[in-house]
């Protein structure tokens, strides 16, 4: 078998530690995402919760005269 040169192996070992950096800024991503689209969802309930409180206090208004 061939002997590797030091420039092979140096080679070797750069692209190990870019393929490692691409998997982890990949699982940050879709860690962002996730956040990204639970963050959404629940400004959507707030929005609802809103509109909802603001009915109430309308008809609570109008009970009270």
């Amino acid at each position: 078998m061939a002997k590797k040169s030091g420039l092979t192996k140096v080679a070797v070992r750069i692209g190990t530690a870019v393929g490692k950096a691409d998997k982890t800024a990949h699982k940050f991503a879709k860690a962002g995402s996730l956040a990204k689209s639970e963050l959404e969802d629940i400004s959507k309930q707030v929005d609802a919760l809103k509109k909802q409180l603001a009915k109430t206090t309308k008809k609570l208004r109008l009970a009270l005269r």
